[in-house]
């Protein structure tokens, strides 16, 4: 039986916080179950909510697992992965495609399992609903800007829907420059949102 090639992701919210707990125990496991770690991944201090461009552990890793350097990824919780649905599945999603099964530890949840790849598809179904639903607010959101009369193309100042519209596309874990070109508008118009509403560094 060959040896199961394993990654550690870790990552805390805050700079108070430390990912060494983590880590330890999630050594612990892998001895266990005879998985080799062979790197681990850790974001510290950094929010849940952001995406892969924000996060140079998540994108180190995500590109490791391009290259078929492990076959595992082993993290505390699914919490730890992503704070959105959609994000959560859009990186189990970029995994699978490599061929990389995931543990997550505070759920038991094991992909190499029938009951964890379940759990993957019921994750796919609300990450489509969510979908579904930001698409209805921001045509909603459009549709309420054009009756006012106001311009949609990329404006020196931007309306609060499209606002609303950048802040969840962007907790969503859509990059930036995605937004700017979903959106129609600017991507300093973009930064500069996110960036009053707390959701970047000023």
């Amino acid at each position: 039986m060959s040896t199961v090639r394993a990654a550690i992701y870790c990552r805390v919210s805050t700079h108070n916080q430390d990912s060494s707990n983590q880590l330890a125990e999630l050594e612990r496991i892998a001895t266990l179950r005879n998985w080799k770690v062979v790197a681990t991944y850790s974001d510290d201090g950094i929010s849940g909510i952001k995406g892969r461009d924000s996060r140079p552990q998540l994108d180190a890793m995500l590109k490791a697992a391009a290259r078929r350097e492990f076959d595992l990824l082993i993290v505390w919780s699914v919490c730890r992965l992503g704070r959105s649905t959609a994000h959560l599945v859009n990186t189990v999603t970029d995994l699978n495609s490599q061929g990389v099964h995931l543990y997550f530890h505070q759920q038991s949840l094991d992909t190499t399992t029938n009951t964890g790849k379940l759990m993957v598809s019921v994750f796919g179904v609300f990450a489509e609903f969510e979908r579904n639903i930001l698409s209805e607010r921001i045509k909603l959101g459009v549709a309420a800007a054009r009756k006012a009369g106001k311009s949609l193309g990329r404006p020196t100042s931007i309306n609060e829907s499209t606002k609303a519209a950048i802040s969840e596309l962007y907790k969503k874990g859509m990059p930036i420059r995605k937004i700017a070109r979903t959106l129609h508008c600017g991507v300093g118009s973009c930064y500069h949102t996110l960036k009053s509403r707390g959701l970047i560094a000023a």
